[in-house]
């Protein structure tokens, strides 16, 4: 009989609805219930793709031993971390700092006021590589509630207390062109020269420090910044992280050397990877950049895209239980399909040998240099990607989650706009769409959407942040005014239910459930932090509306966590980015007047600047919603385009070709 997730509207709480564990929401009445019970809760973060979690909910949840133990002892709450990273990141925090790491499943025991008392990630059903059972943990931390309840709730008010301190990111500072290179100092000392990235193993992709990287060489003319942006490209999309086949990224990858990957396709991945190789193209012309950015947003609207036109959170790690079973291939799997003689030349061309890259034999394809015969791959890979389609495929989690769909609004409508492919365009405004319909209710954001309807949670900061992002993008891209007047308003609530006593922004709003700790991380995780993403998108905002107020509030923002973009750009290379914009402007660039092909070859040229954080608008003079051309007209029965910095503007100009050398120097 289901349990009370069946009523989820989560993709991976729906997973455990038939579990025999009597497992609740994350609710009030859940916390009740433990306190009428006198028992301990058991609170369980995982998601979707994450395959673990899959391994720990096979072994332990569908065990109806383990169950009716956890069901005896504890009150039993699942948590999608996608939902609700608020509880994600509270109990992470707390994870950490009992056990010095954290991850997914995250198993943490409470006191039924919420305290952590115990922290874990994943326990096996015996013990192993000297891990305590799962049955050891529920018997040791239940006997301790009962025997020793007033060492437990002080071991609780201690953690909370903790979890309340307050963190010091450094003194608050303007953010400085030494700052910023002493960030990629520290880049430069941790980099792997060999494989690129800057870790051994895993390897995750730096999604945010090569947009940062990219920024610094177009501001500075630093070659090793680039040197690093490439080297890491080139490494990524050539090992098996990538979809040789389909397109897109996984997760990351399980060796240093970008080759095993960990199967699942997040989505704020893809978006975000995006937009580096696209700004990769767009700063050196590299056809393989243009190639991987090209299969990666086609990856996003035909394998990630809702019927409801929205985009899905993820494709799971796992196929029918087994990991990489869509993705690995053997040398006689190749000839099976393609024939012996192009069977052959496959499996040289992508790396498949006798022995495997991956386990019991199979490889993941890997291109570790471009084909002699490019016809011959094309056609190739569509046998390969038709053939692949034939086998058992991964299960996607089709929730829309506001943030990351922000994301790819941006990344998409600013590559259809770059690569002249106006079916991206098509498909963010479609999304942007679905998000304005159906996620914002009386100016709030709900998280997450599933099956056109909307989920109850609240947004949180990235929410907001991400969403605005992608709505200037359109904006910019599209030239309408309703897509700057939707960001406004969300950065208006960000204003108002956000805020903190230095300037900086909470994760949540003022009127958000209430936890132990009101979450604020100003660090990226595998996406931009919602304070970063706060700060980028009210620079932009001001570009383009002129807008004094939202540029002091990123700068005092940003000005916060200046200090950490010298010390741990890994973990701000997001704000860097955006400190990047600020020094540089960030450039304003309007191009006016009718359309036509000197209008088309103005805009061709201000839209590939490499200025940092430029903005860029295309449209009519004295645009009715466009604040950026109001004042702007033809000159001499000419279009012009205009370009402004810091409220200084050039004189406008009517030649492309004059137009490319002010986009190149700063003013």
């Amino acid at each position: 009989m289901p349990n009370r997730l069946a009523a989820s509207t989560s993709p991976y709480l729906l997973q455990h609805a038939d579990n025999p564990v009597d497992w609740w929401e994350w609710t009030p009445e859940a916390f009740a219930a433990a306190r009428e019970r006198d028992v301990p809760v058991l609170l369980s973060v995982g998601y979707s793709a994450c395959h673990w979690c899959h391994v720990m909910a096979h072994e332990s949840f569908e065990d109806e031993a383990t169950a009716a133990a956890m069901n005896d002892l504890f009150v039993c709450i699942k948590v999608d971390r996608e939902e609700r990273p608020d509880v994600d990141s509270v109990y992470m925090e707390a994870t950490q700092a009992m056990t010095g790491h954290g991850g997914w499943p995250m198993t943490v025991f409470l006191t039924p006021d919420a305290a952590p008392i115990y922290c874990g990630t994943y326990f096996p059903p015996a013990p192993r590589h000297g891990m305590p059972s799962f049955g050891m943990v529920l018997d040791s931390v239940s006997a301790a509630w009962r025997e020793r309840r007033t060492d437990v709730v002080e071991s609780g008010r201690r953690i909370v207390e903790h979890l309340n301190t307050s963190r010091s990111y450094g003194e608050a500072s303007p953010v400085s062109a030494e700052l910023l290179d002493a960030g990629v100092t520290a880049l430069r000392q941790s980099y792997d020269a060999d494989a690129g990235g800057f870790d051994r193993a895993p390897k995750f992709p730096p999604s945010m420090v090569l947009e940062f990287l990219l920024r610094h060489h177009a501001r500075t003319g630093a070659a090793d910044a680039l040197d690093m942006v490439e080297h890491t490209c080139e490494r990524m999309a050539r090992g098996g992280m990538y979809d040789q086949l389909g397109g897109g990224f996984a997760r990351y990858s399980v060796d240093g050397q970008w080759v095993v990957p960990h199967f699942e396709k997040m989505l704020y991945d893809n978006a975000l990877l995006l937009r580096v190789y696209l700004h990769l193209w767009r700063e050196t012309g590299s056809p393989f950049a243009r190639r991987i950015a090209m299969e990666t947003a086609d990856f996003l609207v035909r394998d990630l895209r809702t019927p409801e036109l929205g985009f899905a959170a993820a494709l799971d790690a796992d196929t029918d239980g087994v990991e990489g079973l869509t993705y690995a291939w053997t040398e006689q799997q190749l000839v099976d399909v393609l024939g012996p003689e192009d069977g052959a030349w496959a499996a040289a061309l992508l790396d498949v040998t006798a022995a495997g890259t991956f386990e019991h034999g199979t490889s993941v394809l890997q291109l570790p240099a471009d084909p002699s015969d490019v016809d011959r791959w094309a056609r190739l890979r569509l046998q390969l990607l038709s053939a692949r389609g034939q086998r058992p495929q991964p299960a996607r989690d089709d929730k829309v989650v506001a943030a990351w769909n922000g994301l790819a609004i941006a990344a998409l409508a600013e590559t259809g706009d770059l690569l002249d492919e106006p079916s991206y365009v098509d498909a963010a405004v479609s999304a942007a769409d679905l998000l304005l319909r159906l996620h914002l209710a009386d100016g709030r954001l709900r998280r997450t959407s599933r099956a056109g309807a909307a989920g109850e949670h609240a947004g949180v900061l990235e929410d907001y942040a991400d969403v605005a992002e992608g709505l200037l993008v359109l904006h910019q891209v599209t030239g309408e005014g309703r897509w700057l007047d939707a960001a406004g308003e969300l950065l208006e609530t960000v204003l108002a239910r956000f805020g903190r006593d230095d300037g900086g922004f909470f994760d949540t709003a003022d009127d958000a459930d209430a936890l132990v700790r009101r979450p604020y991380d100003p660090a990226d995780g595998p996406a931009p932090s919602g304070l970063a993403a706060a700060i980028g998108a009210f620079v932009s905002y001001a570009a383009l509306t002129a807008s004094t107020r939202h540029r002091d509030v990123a700068e005092q923002a940003l000005s916060t966590i200046a200090a950490v973009l010298a010390r741990a750009p890994r973990a701000a290379g997001w704000a860097a980015a955006i400190g990047e914009a600020m020094l540089a402007g960030p450039l304003e660039i309007a191009v006016a007047g009718t359309p036509g092909p000197q209008r088309d070859a103005l805009a061709r040229s201000a839209r590939l600047t490499t200025s940092p954080g430029a903005v860029v608008i295309v449209g009519p003079g004295d645009a009715d919603g466009v604040p950026l051309l109001a004042g702007r007209v033809e000159v001499d029965g000419r279009p012009a385009a205009y370009i402004c910095r810091n409220f200084v503007c050039r004189l406008p100009l009517t030649d492309p070709d004059a137009l490319r050398e002010p986009l190149r120097v700063q003013l």
